[in-house]
């Protein structure tokens, strides 16, 4: 007889929303054997061992008391015997739990199974819409067709004057909030990539906290470069599995314009302004994250950089260079073959062959970059989301601004791969089921 796991001490029941098996059904150790809502949490019920299923005690929408048994199953796994505990036994854990201390500090050592979703995806973009002929009056030997060439950029968005970085993530994240059925007093811990923070400190997340209205939740920025929306997902998941938050507003804020050498033909034309955010959520569900994929390697260390921090470059900065610089063609190498193996490997964890994946929304680097990467894949260029010819590569936030626009023409059930490399060099991917 196998009990659901408890998940809190102040519950005493779930629901099992979905059986993934049948009476009569073979499994193996580790298979999901049904979901299960709770109060608090969803989570996936797992085979502690291999087994055959004799009965289902319990229906789909119906609740299950923790010390009730909820499946009977037959199994050779002897070792159960000491494992999984007599409805008898359940009650006693319940009532008397020192009684059990066994059982107790397993529990302990264990972290909570959850289904760790995404829920709203919102996005902030500034009004000014700079295109590739403004920036062109500083580079006269070059034509806006080598642009589009090089790059896949058209056109970008820059900030206005008095905007800043806080701004632009306070608008996508009520965005965010509102798209989710949440309110905001349900988020228990905001993370915010940034590049250009509002300062050094306090954090552009605290900065944030304060436009939000919100008290009494840990608030942190990130700085992953480009990765770091990705970066800041996984740190979410963490929260959350470790039990300190069920909601996490993840934020990537960018406002690269105030930051560019004009004169720099590697840079100018690739950065535009922009946010993007989403709520990461333990207890509700939304589109499901599977795997995630973070690395970081040093030795592309020289890259991308820039020396100075902030969103603007101070009028006595001229006893170093305050500006991003990069190494174009040490990127492309890099890129290319970082975001093509991120997508073959989170295939193959999710257990997709690449004809499987309906989406990949890549990090919106650089448009050659994207296309060479996609022949490396498997994945046909046509399903790579590409939006950069509009709005330019926005670092971390390029990939829920990106993720806002086809937002409405996913379908349920899509297989979607996001994969991003940054200065670092910073390397992430996420597969996601919607």
């Amino acid at each position: 007889m196998l009990f659901l796991p408890s998940q809190a001490a102040a519950e005493t029941e779930a629901t099992i929303t979905r059986w993934h098996v049948k009476q009569g059904d073979s499994f193996k150790k580790g298979q999901i054997l049904a979901e299960v809502e709770s109060a608090k949490s969803t989570f996936e019920f797992e085979a502690p061992c291999d087994g055959v299923v004799v009965q289902l005690l319990v229906a789909e929408n119906k609740s299950a008391a923790y010390d009730a048994a909820v499946i009977e199953i037959e199994t050779s796994d002897n070792s159960l015997k000491n494992e999984i505990p007599s409805a008898a036994a359940a009650v006693s854990v319940l009532e008397t739990p020192q009684m059990n201390t066994a059982i107790l500090e397993k529990q302990k050592d264990e972290p909570q199974i959850r289904t760790i979703s995404m829920l709203g995806i919102g996005c902030y973009l500034p009004e000014r819409i700079v295109p590739n002929s403004e920036l062109l009056v500083e580079h006269q030997d070059i034509n806006e067709e080598y642009i589009i060439g090089v790059t896949g950029i058209k056109e970008r968005r820059w900030a206005k004057q008095g905007e800043k970085p806080s701004d632009m993530a306070y608008f996508a994240s009520k965005q965010a909030i509102e798209k989710s059925g949440l309110q905001v007093s349900d988020i228990d811990a905001i993370i915010v990539s940034t590049t250009t923070p509002d300062a050094v400190m306090p954090s552009t997340a605290c900065i944030l906290q304060e436009k939000l209205g919100i008290r009494g939740i840990p608030a942190l920025d990130l700085n992953a470069a480009c990765s770091g929306w990705l970066y800041g997902i996984s740190v979410a998941r963490g929260l959350i599995l470790s039990g300190i938050a069920d909601n996490v507003l993840v934020v990537a804020t960018e406002m690269q314009s105030r930051v560019l050498d004009k004169k720099d033909r590697n840079t100018v034309f690739l950065f535009g302004d922009g946010a993007g955010a989403t709520i990461i959520s333990g207890v509700k569900p939304g589109h499901k994250i599977l795997h995630e994929l973070l690395t970081a390697d040093a030795a592309g260390i020289h890259m991308a950089r820039r020396s100075l921090p902030g969103y603007e470059i101070p009028a006595n900065s001229m006893d170093f260079d305050p500006f991003i610089r990069l190494d174009g063609k040490a990127l492309f190498r890099f890129a290319t073959e970082s975001f093509s193996s991120v997508v073959r490997e989170l295939a193959k964890k999710s257990g997709w062959e690449p004809e499987d994946v309906r989406w990949v929304v890549p990090h919106q680097a650089n448009g050659r970059i994207i296309k060479a990467a996609a022949q490396k894949s498997g994945v046909p260029f046509e399903r790579f989301y590409l939006n950069l010819d509009r709005v330019g590569n926005t670092s971390s936030a390029s990939i829920p601004i990106a993720l806002a626009d086809i937002e409405r023409g996913i379908q349920k059930k899509d297989r979607i791969i996001f994969c991003t490399v940054g200065a670092g060099i910073t390397v992430a991917g996420l597969s996601v089921e919607w």
